[in-house]
């Protein structure tokens, strides 16, 4: 059984092992503080694109959901902030990190492809759950002597196919 706190990947493997740590804890503790400046420094403002997918396998459906980073920025503060308005029925610390896998990083020269999967849930207070079930495609590149987020394509079913 994969341990959800462990970066898969050994320090020997430096890019990897930067790139997970930057996606899996950096962004879940940064997301849970509602705190933009934990992550602002790991994404390439100049450029910047993000692909809101809405959850539907249909290509057709997408949206440029993000522009540039400041809108991407903005929208990521918001869920944030809302989130953190809610009241679990557990850790969601724990939750989130048990929800998500991030275990392939396709690396080209200085430029990564980054499959980030969520698959399923928070429990609610009252009982309910929040279910966390979509991926997102991370474009990084080492820049400025670390890897970043350059853009990405993100809010898809997971699987894909499913809707």
């Amino acid at each position: 059984m994969r341990d959800p706190f462990k970066n898969p990947f050994p320090a020997s493997d430096a890019a990897r092992h930067a790139i997970w740590e930057m996606l899996v804890p950096r962004d879940i503790d940064a997301f849970l503080a509602a705190d933009w400046s934990m992550v602002e420094h790991d994404f390439i403002e100049d450029g910047f694109i993000g692909v809101n997918g809405n959850r539907d396998p249909n290509p057709d459906n997408w949206r440029l959901g993000f522009p540039n980073l400041t809108a991407y920025r903005d929208e990521w503060l918001r869920q944030a902030q809302d989130f953190a308005q809610l009241s679990h029925g557990e850790d969601p610390r724990t939750a989130i990190f048990f929800t998500t896998t991030l275990e392939e990083i396709e690396i080209q020269g200085e430029t990564a492809l980054v499959r980030k999967k969520f698959d399923g849930g928070i429990k609610n207070a009252d009982g309910g759950f929040d279910t966390m079930r979509w991926q997102t495609l991370y474009y990084c590149r080492l820049h400025e002597g670390r890897w970043k987020i350059s853009g990405f394509t993100g809010y898809l079913p997971n699987p894909m196919g499913a809707a």
